[in-house]
């Protein structure tokens, strides 16, 4: 495994990182705890040393899934949570990033990873209510502490990031990027090069869709978030196959799967891009792992690049209520 650093300040971390979201959250029922465990540790015995969860996973389930099983390697991997949503018990209700939130919220999660300090503190959704400089102060108090190390920020607008990181630098935007959603390359990523940040994309492979294991007749179990999804309708995966087409296309040319084509034309984008794609599977685990191994030529790269931009994507990614949380 090959390591990056995010951004000119932030930590360094493998270059493909895991997405602990789906061991507990939105994709189904929750893995038995035996089995992410041993997901876990053989993601740290892949060389995977970025590992990315959040309490509103679960909720609250997944950071101690994630803290129990790396707690004999903790100073080996980089753990990443976020705060940002409030609770009606168990149940997000809303968003909320007061500074006394947030405080409470790194105790709780500290706790519940049973760790010191956490590596890499995320606001999950950018709040309205709430001037992203107290937000970033207060991170910023939380550093001095001893709480907290690096400040992130997900699904934040341009000029969100770079009032928070007047504040305190950013050493990471987490938000979706993937071939079938390069939004953040018009003014994100630009952004984020100038102001020396770092991009790690989440649902890399587009929710498993790049993986070339969905189909138009795949049904999903009933608690599956994309069973919601705009972009996972019927037609809307039957007019997205071209995507998957062109990615077997490359495969096939380089010997490798879809999803480590996926994987290495993110990585080929920045040198401080750090996707970190989710599965709950020992054998896709290590396919996303040896995606670092995976050379594209340039040759290929413009071809994917050129071929997918005049793929038109079909269906929202988000519902309109899950919408409302994205920061513009």
């Amino acid at each position: 495994m090959i390591t990056r650093t995010l951004g000119d300040s932030g930590p360094k971390v493998s270059a493909i990182g895991l997405g602990c979201m789906g061991l507990t959250h939105a994709y189904g029922p929750p893995v038995d705890e035996r089995d992410g465990t041993d997901l876990l540790r053989a993601a740290v015995d892949r060389g995977v040393t970025l590992f990315d969860t959040a309490q509103v996973y679960g909720p609250f389930t997944n950071e101690e899934l994630v803290g129990r099983a790396l707690a004999p390697v903790r100073e080996q991997v980089v753990i990443a949570t976020k705060f940002g949503f409030s609770f009606d018990g168990t149940r997000s209700s809303g968003l909320d990033s007061r500074p006394e939130s947030i405080r409470a919220t790194v105790d709780d999660s500290l706790r519940r990873l049973g760790v010191d300090g956490i590596d890499l503190l995320y606001q999950h959704r950018v709040d309205p209510d709430v001037p992203i400089e107290d937000v970033a102060g207060t991170v910023k108090e939380l550093i001095s502490e001893g709480k907290v190390r690096y400040f992130g920020l997900s699904e934040a607008g341009v000029d969100t990031i770079r009032r928070a990181h007047a504040v305190q630098p950013v050493a990471a935007l987490q938000s979706e990027y993937s071939l079938w959603w390069r939004e953040p390359e018009a003014r994100i990523l630009p952004a984020l090069a100038e102001l020396g940040i770092g991009f790690v994309p989440f649902s890399p492979l587009g929710r498993g869709f790049l993986t070339g294991a969905i189909t138009s007749t795949t049904s999903f179990g009933e608690t599956d978030l994309r069973n919601s999804l705009p972009r996972f309708t019927e037609s809307a995966r039957v007019a997205n196959q071209a995507l998957v087409d062109l990615l077997a296309t490359i495969a096939e040319r380089r010997g490798a799967t879809h999803a480590q084509i996926a994987l290495a034309w993110l990585l080929a984008q920045h040198p401080s891009i750090v996707p970190i794609p989710g599965t709950t599977k020992a054998h896709r685990l290590r396919e996303n792992a040896d995606a670092v191994d995976v050379e594209l030529t340039p040759a290929d790269l413009a071809e994917i690049t050129e071929v997918a931009g005049r793929i038109d994507v079909q269906g929202d990614r988000y519902t309109e209520d899950m919408q409302r949380y994205i920061d513009r």
